[in-house]
């Protein structure tokens, strides 16, 4: 991937260990439009931000609750995002600079899908089994992950809220719609 190798984030070593401290962040809900927008790579010169915004993006999924969170569902329109499925209640945090699928299986796999950005609205998605993504990870430092199952599909969620893609895309025209509707009347009744 070009340009990874340029960005450099010297980040404390247990993620998870700074969550709770860190200020949260504001999930932005649909339709909102940074979330159709595409985010931008990170860059060198996007070395401070990212160091500050990832211990807010590990707290506020935490407290959300959720498994992942991407740049722009917290109105920033960088390629970051934060995965952790939390295996057996103990914390695993990944965070994925600049992440790209490289490879994905054509076996497929369907299963139920949440967003924070669409509270409380849930939807079978159909998506690759299997994949490889390559990131950078907190440090800067290049990495691949191979994943399969629920680990596999929070991946491609995370990654698609980069380009602009939500979860509800991945459904029908009719299911999309009834959904959204739905989303934005417990919205104006929340606002009451």
């Amino acid at each position: 991937m070009a340009g990874m190798s340029a960005v450099t984030l010297s980040a404390p070593p247990d993620l998870a260990a700074t969550q709770p401290e860190a200020e949260l962040l504001p999930i932005l809900i649909a339709p909102h439009p940074t979330l159709r927008a595409v985010a931008r790579p990170v860059g060198p010169a996007d070395t401070d931000r990212v160091r500050a915004l990832l211990p807010r993006m590990f707290s506020s999924m935490y407290r959300a609750p959720g498994i992942g969170l991407a740049g722009p569902q917290v109105d920033v329109g960088l390629r970051i995002a934060v995965v952790d499925l939390t295996p057996g209640n103990v914390r695993a945090p990944i965070a994925l600079i600049n992440p790209t699928v490289v490879a994905a299986s054509t076996e497929l796999a369907t299963r139920e899908e949440g967003c924070l950005s669409l509270p409380n609205q849930f939807a079978d998605v159909t998506r690759p089994a299997f994949v490889k993504v390559r990131y950078l990870d907190e440090t800067g430092a290049k990495r691949e992950i191979e994943a399969e199952g629920l680990l596999a599909a929070c991946l491609q969620h995370e990654i698609d809220h980069l380009d602009g893609v939500l979860f509800v895309d991945h459904i029908s025209a009719l299911k999309r719609n009834i959904i959204l509707r739905k989303l934005a009347k417990e919205q104006r009744s929340k606002g009451r």
